[in-house]
């Protein structure tokens, strides 16, 4: 399978409905999972509250950096980073807008939301 061009989106602060403490440890299971994966996704987008999950302060942060050294993309919603305050504590990847969310996902031959 060819994840050459694959958008993933994170639009929460874990993974799933429900229970925040148990979304936070499926998603760090998950960034876990995929680092031992040889095909990564091309980009990861992160909005709304998905973009807690790449400040200082995440669980998955290190997780974040090692799949960002393995090439991948990590774009975060600016206008969400703003809303959340935390502009300022973007650990990983870089703030875009949604044009560029947009753009990602046109581009994507296939698009995943986490």
């Amino acid at each position: 399978m060819d994840n050459k061009n694959t958008l993933l989106q994170i639009n929460k602060y874990g993974m799933g409905e429900g229970d925040e403490t148990l979304g936070l440890s499926l998603i760090q299971n998950y960034f876990k999972l995929i680092i031992q994966e040889e095909m990564l996704p091309q980009f990861i987008t992160f909005y709304n509250g998905g973009v807690k999950l790449v400040t200082k302060a995440s669980p998955v942060i290190d997780s974040l950096k090692i799949i960002e050294s393995k090439g991948v993309k990590l774009i975060s919603c600016k206008t969400c980073l703003n809303h959340f305050g935390l502009e300022d504590k973007l650990e990983v990847g870089f703030a875009g807008t949604m044009i560029d969310i947009i753009a990602l996902q046109k581009a994507a031959k296939k698009v995943v939301t986490l």
